[in-house]
Protein backbone atom coordinates (compact mmCIF):
# COMPACT_ATOMS: atom_id res chain seq x y z
CA UNK A 1 0.00 0.00 0.00
CA UNK A 2 1.49 3.42 -0.94
CA UNK A 3 2.37 5.79 1.87
CA UNK A 4 -0.19 8.63 2.18
CA UNK A 5 1.19 11.96 0.97
CA UNK A 6 0.49 15.56 1.90
CA UNK A 7 1.44 19.07 0.86
CA UNK A 8 3.91 20.88 3.12
CA UNK A 9 6.11 23.96 3.04
CA UNK A 10 9.76 23.00 3.46
CA UNK A 11 13.11 24.70 3.80
CA UNK A 12 15.92 23.16 1.76
CA UNK A 13 18.26 26.12 2.27
CA UNK A 14 18.38 29.24 4.42
CA UNK A 15 17.51 32.65 3.06
CA UNK A 16 14.68 35.06 2.31
CA UNK A 17 10.99 34.24 1.92
CA UNK A 18 11.62 32.79 -1.54
CA UNK A 19 13.32 29.69 -0.08
CA UNK A 20 9.97 28.43 1.26
CA UNK A 21 8.94 25.65 -1.11
CA UNK A 22 5.71 23.68 -1.46
CA UNK A 23 6.57 19.97 -1.51
CA UNK A 24 4.73 16.68 -1.42
CA UNK A 25 5.92 14.55 1.50
CA UNK A 26 4.69 11.54 3.46
CA UNK A 27 2.04 12.10 6.12
CA UNK A 28 3.81 11.70 9.49
CA UNK A 29 2.80 9.03 11.98
CA UNK A 30 2.19 9.91 15.63
CA UNK A 31 4.84 8.63 18.03
CA UNK A 32 4.38 7.75 21.69
CA UNK A 33 2.17 10.26 23.47
CA UNK A 34 1.30 12.05 20.23
CA UNK A 35 -1.70 12.71 18.03
CA UNK A 36 -1.91 13.37 14.31
CA UNK A 37 -3.65 16.63 13.49
CA UNK A 38 -5.24 17.48 10.15
CA UNK A 39 -4.26 21.12 9.91
CA UNK A 40 -6.90 23.78 9.22
CA UNK A 41 -4.70 26.80 9.93
CA UNK A 42 -1.16 27.61 11.06
CA UNK A 43 -0.06 30.80 12.78
CA UNK A 44 3.10 32.71 11.89
CA UNK A 45 5.61 33.84 14.52
CA UNK A 46 9.09 35.43 14.58
CA UNK A 47 10.86 32.09 15.23
CA UNK A 48 9.56 30.97 11.82
CA UNK A 49 11.62 33.59 9.98
CA UNK A 50 14.57 33.19 12.32
CA UNK A 51 14.68 29.50 11.35
CA UNK A 52 14.20 30.34 7.67
CA UNK A 53 17.26 32.59 7.88
CA UNK A 54 19.33 29.98 9.75
CA UNK A 55 19.20 31.74 13.15
CA UNK A 56 21.78 34.44 12.25
CA UNK A 57 23.46 36.05 15.23
CA UNK A 58 21.98 33.58 17.74
CA UNK A 59 24.66 31.77 19.78
CA UNK A 60 24.74 28.00 19.29
CA UNK A 61 24.06 27.38 22.98
CA UNK A 62 20.68 29.13 22.65
CA UNK A 63 19.63 27.24 19.52
CA UNK A 64 17.93 23.82 19.69
CA UNK A 65 19.09 21.33 17.08
CA UNK A 66 17.42 21.35 13.68
CA UNK A 67 18.40 20.15 10.23
CA UNK A 68 17.34 20.69 6.63
CA UNK A 69 15.03 19.96 4.99
CA UNK A 70 12.48 20.98 7.60
CA UNK A 71 8.85 22.01 7.82
CA UNK A 72 8.61 25.25 9.84
CA UNK A 73 5.78 26.45 12.04
CA UNK A 74 4.76 25.90 15.65
CA UNK A 75 1.19 27.24 15.94
CA UNK A 76 -1.56 25.00 14.66
CA UNK A 77 -5.31 24.48 14.77
CA UNK A 78 -7.05 21.48 13.29
CA UNK A 79 -8.81 18.17 13.80
CA UNK A 80 -7.38 15.05 15.41
CA UNK A 81 -6.92 12.42 12.68
CA UNK A 82 -5.17 9.66 14.67
CA UNK A 83 -4.13 9.05 18.27
CA UNK A 84 -1.23 7.00 19.65
CA UNK A 85 -2.38 4.32 22.12
CA UNK A 86 -0.71 6.12 25.05
CA UNK A 87 -1.82 9.68 24.14
CA UNK A 88 -4.25 10.83 26.84
CA UNK A 89 -7.27 13.02 26.55
CA UNK A 90 -8.00 13.20 22.82
CA UNK A 91 -10.03 11.24 20.28
CA UNK A 92 -10.29 11.25 16.50
CA UNK A 93 -12.48 14.15 15.43
CA UNK A 94 -11.60 16.47 18.32
CA UNK A 95 -10.84 20.05 17.29
CA UNK A 96 -7.58 21.17 18.87
CA UNK A 97 -4.89 23.82 18.75
CA UNK A 98 -1.42 24.12 20.20
CA UNK A 99 2.10 25.49 20.31
CA UNK A 100 4.16 22.49 19.23
CA UNK A 101 7.38 21.38 20.92
CA UNK A 102 8.57 24.89 21.70
CA UNK A 103 11.31 25.81 22.56
CA UNK A 104 12.88 22.33 22.53
CA UNK A 105 12.54 22.02 18.76
CA UNK A 106 12.36 24.45 15.86
CA UNK A 107 10.87 21.78 13.59
CA UNK A 108 7.25 22.07 14.69
CA UNK A 109 5.99 21.09 11.24
CA UNK A 110 2.83 23.23 11.29
CA UNK A 111 3.14 24.50 7.69
CA UNK A 112 1.59 21.31 6.35
CA UNK A 113 -1.68 19.47 5.78
CA UNK A 114 -0.91 17.14 8.69
CA UNK A 115 1.35 17.43 11.73
CA UNK A 116 2.09 15.27 14.76
CA UNK A 117 1.80 16.89 18.17
CA UNK A 118 2.56 15.88 21.76
CA UNK A 119 -0.80 15.55 23.51
CA UNK A 120 0.35 17.84 26.34
CA UNK A 121 0.93 20.70 23.88
CA UNK A 122 -2.70 20.71 22.74
CA UNK A 123 -5.98 22.12 24.01
CA UNK A 124 -9.49 21.53 22.75
CA UNK A 125 -10.74 24.33 20.52
CA UNK A 126 -14.15 25.68 21.56
CA UNK A 127 -16.73 25.53 18.78
CA UNK A 128 -17.19 29.30 19.02
CA UNK A 129 -13.54 29.98 18.14
CA UNK A 130 -12.52 29.76 14.48
CA UNK A 131 -9.51 27.73 13.38
CA UNK A 132 -7.88 30.95 12.13
CA UNK A 133 -8.16 32.57 15.56
CA UNK A 134 -7.11 29.38 17.33
CA UNK A 135 -4.01 29.10 15.12
CA UNK A 136 -3.10 32.73 15.81
CA UNK A 137 -3.33 32.35 19.58
CA UNK A 138 -0.79 29.82 20.93
CA UNK A 139 2.68 31.41 20.88
CA UNK A 140 1.55 35.01 21.30
CA UNK A 141 -1.08 34.17 23.89
CA UNK A 142 1.18 31.89 25.90
CA UNK A 143 3.99 34.45 25.79
CA UNK A 144 1.71 37.13 27.23
CA UNK A 145 0.31 34.68 29.81
CA UNK A 146 3.69 33.35 30.95
CA UNK A 147 5.17 36.85 31.27
CA UNK A 148 2.17 38.46 32.98
CA UNK A 149 0.13 35.76 34.72
CA UNK A 150 2.00 32.49 35.36
CA UNK A 151 5.14 31.03 33.74
CA UNK A 152 3.81 27.52 34.35
CA UNK A 153 7.33 26.10 34.49
CA UNK A 154 10.61 26.45 36.36
CA UNK A 155 12.91 26.41 33.35
CA UNK A 156 15.35 29.33 33.59
CA UNK A 157 15.60 31.78 30.76
CA UNK A 158 18.70 31.16 28.62
CA UNK A 159 19.51 34.86 29.03
CA UNK A 160 19.53 35.20 32.83
CA UNK A 161 19.86 33.25 36.06
CA UNK A 162 16.97 34.94 37.91
CA UNK A 163 13.65 33.12 37.74
CA UNK A 164 10.75 35.08 36.30
CA UNK A 165 7.97 35.71 38.81
CA UNK A 166 5.16 37.89 37.44
CA UNK A 167 4.17 40.91 39.52
CA UNK A 168 0.65 41.04 40.93
CA UNK A 169 -1.73 42.99 38.71
CA UNK A 170 -4.79 44.83 40.01
CA UNK A 171 -6.75 48.04 40.15
CA UNK A 172 -3.83 49.96 41.62
CA UNK A 173 -1.37 48.83 38.97
CA UNK A 174 -0.26 50.69 35.85
CA UNK A 175 1.18 48.63 32.99
CA UNK A 176 2.92 50.02 29.92
CA UNK A 177 2.85 47.74 26.87
CA UNK A 178 5.40 48.59 24.20
CA UNK A 179 4.57 47.20 20.77
CA UNK A 180 0.95 47.00 21.86
CA UNK A 181 -0.50 46.43 18.38
CA UNK A 182 1.55 43.29 17.71
CA UNK A 183 0.69 39.68 18.43
CA UNK A 184 1.98 39.51 22.01
CA UNK A 185 1.26 43.17 22.70
CA UNK A 186 -2.46 43.28 21.93
CA UNK A 187 -3.04 40.12 23.97
CA UNK A 188 -0.85 41.32 26.84
CA UNK A 189 -2.81 44.57 26.94
CA UNK A 190 -6.07 42.65 27.27
CA UNK A 191 -4.75 40.26 29.93
CA UNK A 192 -3.55 43.21 32.02
CA UNK A 193 -7.00 44.82 31.70
CA UNK A 194 -8.63 41.49 32.61
CA UNK A 195 -6.62 41.58 35.84
CA UNK A 196 -7.80 45.11 36.55
CA UNK A 197 -4.70 47.14 35.65
CA UNK A 198 -4.56 50.54 34.00
CA UNK A 199 -2.78 50.14 30.66
CA UNK A 200 -0.67 52.58 28.65
CA UNK A 201 -0.31 51.34 25.06
CA UNK A 202 2.70 52.31 22.93
CA UNK A 203 2.41 51.91 19.15
CA UNK A 204 2.30 54.03 16.00
CA UNK A 205 -0.51 56.55 15.58
CA UNK A 206 -2.76 54.59 13.20
CA UNK A 207 -3.25 51.91 15.87
CA UNK A 208 -4.66 54.23 18.55
CA UNK A 209 -8.38 53.62 17.91
CA UNK A 210 -7.86 49.86 17.73
CA UNK A 211 -5.93 49.76 21.01
CA UNK A 212 -8.42 51.94 22.82
CA UNK A 213 -11.16 49.54 21.67
CA UNK A 214 -9.18 46.77 23.34
CA UNK A 215 -9.18 48.73 26.60
CA UNK A 216 -6.07 50.92 26.58
CA UNK A 217 -6.50 53.75 29.08
CA UNK A 218 -3.75 55.91 27.55
CA UNK A 219 -1.86 55.86 24.26
CA UNK A 220 1.59 57.02 23.22
CA UNK A 221 2.46 57.36 19.53
CA UNK A 222 6.15 56.50 19.48
CA UNK A 223 6.55 58.21 16.10
CA UNK A 224 5.53 61.54 17.68
CA UNK A 225 7.16 61.35 21.12
CA UNK A 226 9.53 59.14 23.07
CA UNK A 227 7.48 56.94 25.41
CA UNK A 228 10.30 56.81 27.95
CA UNK A 229 10.01 60.60 28.25
CA UNK A 230 6.22 60.77 28.14
CA UNK A 231 5.39 58.24 30.85
CA UNK A 232 6.48 58.00 34.50
CA UNK A 233 5.72 56.01 37.64
CA UNK A 234 4.44 52.81 36.03
CA UNK A 235 4.50 49.55 37.95
CA UNK A 236 5.30 47.27 35.03
CA UNK A 237 6.58 47.52 31.47
CA UNK A 238 5.89 44.65 29.09
CA UNK A 239 8.29 45.43 26.25
CA UNK A 240 7.30 43.14 23.38
CA UNK A 241 9.92 44.78 21.14
CA UNK A 242 12.76 44.37 23.64
CA UNK A 243 16.32 43.99 22.48
CA UNK A 244 19.13 46.51 22.93
CA UNK A 245 16.80 49.52 23.37
CA UNK A 246 14.66 48.01 26.14
CA UNK A 247 16.80 49.59 28.83
CA UNK A 248 15.34 53.02 28.03
CA UNK A 249 12.10 52.00 29.78
CA UNK A 250 13.83 51.80 33.16
CA UNK A 251 13.19 55.53 33.61
CA UNK A 252 9.41 55.02 33.30
CA UNK A 253 9.28 52.73 36.36
CA UNK A 254 8.59 53.65 39.95
CA UNK A 255 10.77 52.08 42.64
CA UNK A 256 9.67 48.49 43.11
CA UNK A 257 8.57 48.30 39.48
CA UNK A 258 9.40 45.63 36.91
CA UNK A 259 10.50 45.53 33.28
CA UNK A 260 9.79 42.41 31.23
CA UNK A 261 11.56 42.46 27.84
CA UNK A 262 10.22 39.68 25.60
CA UNK A 263 13.44 39.81 23.57
CA UNK A 264 16.10 40.21 26.21
CA UNK A 265 18.70 42.95 25.94
CA UNK A 266 21.76 44.05 27.90
CA UNK A 267 21.04 45.32 31.40
CA UNK A 268 23.26 46.43 34.26
CA UNK A 269 22.20 44.67 37.46
CA UNK A 270 23.90 47.34 39.56
CA UNK A 271 21.82 50.01 37.84
CA UNK A 272 18.64 48.00 38.35
CA UNK A 273 19.39 47.70 42.06
CA UNK A 274 20.17 51.42 42.34
CA UNK A 275 16.83 52.23 40.73
CA UNK A 276 15.04 49.64 42.86
CA UNK A 277 13.54 47.79 39.89
CA UNK A 278 13.44 44.21 38.65
CA UNK A 279 14.24 43.12 35.10
CA UNK A 280 13.32 39.53 34.27
CA UNK A 281 12.04 37.49 31.39
CA UNK A 282 11.14 33.96 30.50
CA UNK A 283 11.06 31.84 27.36
CA UNK A 284 7.64 30.81 26.22
CA UNK A 285 7.02 27.07 26.44
CA UNK A 286 4.29 24.83 25.08
CA UNK A 287 1.51 24.34 27.63
CA UNK A 288 -1.84 22.84 26.69
CA UNK A 289 -3.45 23.58 30.07
CA UNK A 290 -2.63 27.29 29.92
CA UNK A 291 -3.74 27.43 26.31
CA UNK A 292 -7.11 26.00 27.37
CA UNK A 293 -7.51 28.93 29.79
CA UNK A 294 -6.71 31.41 27.03
CA UNK A 295 -9.18 29.72 24.67
CA UNK A 296 -11.85 30.02 27.36
CA UNK A 297 -11.23 33.77 27.60
CA UNK A 298 -11.32 34.04 23.80
CA UNK A 299 -14.57 32.05 23.59
CA UNK A 300 -16.14 34.22 26.29
CA UNK A 301 -15.21 37.43 24.46
CA UNK A 302 -12.84 38.56 27.21
CA UNK A 303 -9.97 38.35 24.72
CA UNK A 304 -10.13 39.46 21.12
CA UNK A 305 -7.67 38.34 18.45
CA UNK A 306 -6.62 40.69 15.68
CA UNK A 307 -5.80 39.02 12.36
CA UNK A 308 -3.75 41.21 10.03
CA UNK A 309 -4.15 38.86 7.06
CA UNK A 310 -4.49 35.24 5.96
CA UNK A 311 -2.67 33.41 3.17
CA UNK A 312 -3.15 29.97 1.60
CA UNK A 313 -0.48 27.42 2.56
CA UNK A 314 1.03 27.60 -0.92
CA UNK A 315 1.59 31.35 -0.43
CA UNK A 316 3.73 30.99 2.70
CA UNK A 317 6.52 33.00 1.06
CA UNK A 318 4.10 35.91 0.52
CA UNK A 319 3.09 35.70 4.18
CA UNK A 320 6.75 35.91 5.22
CA UNK A 321 7.23 38.87 2.89
CA UNK A 322 4.31 40.62 4.59
CA UNK A 323 5.83 39.88 8.00
CA UNK A 324 9.15 41.38 6.87
CA UNK A 325 7.43 44.70 6.07
CA UNK A 326 6.42 44.99 9.75
CA UNK A 327 3.77 47.28 11.28
CA UNK A 328 1.40 44.35 11.81
CA UNK A 329 -1.85 44.69 13.71
CA UNK A 330 -2.15 41.30 15.36
CA UNK A 331 -1.29 38.08 13.55
CA UNK A 332 -0.70 36.47 10.18
CA UNK A 333 -2.17 33.02 9.53
CA UNK A 334 -1.82 30.35 6.84
CA UNK A 335 -5.07 28.63 5.88
CA UNK A 336 -4.72 24.96 5.02
CA UNK A 337 -8.09 23.17 5.13
CA UNK A 338 -11.53 24.77 5.20
CA UNK A 339 -12.70 25.95 8.63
Amino acid sequence: MPTPAMKAIRLHEYGGPGVLRLDEVPVPEPGPGEVLVRVHAAGLNPPDWYVREGMPGVPDEFTPPFALPLIPGTDVSGTVAAVAPDAPGFAVGDEVCGLLRFPDSLQGGAYAEYVTAPAGDLARKPSGVSHVDAAALPMSGLTAWQFLIDPGHDHPSPFQEARHRPAALGSGTTVLVNGAAGGVGHLGLQLAKWRGARVVAVASGPHEAFLRELGADAFVDYTAQRPEEAVRDVDLVLDTVGGPHSRRFLRTLKRGGSLYPVYFGAFDQAENERLGVTVTGTQVRSNGAQLAELLGLLDAGTLRLAIEDTFPLADASAAHERAARGHLRGKLVLTVAED
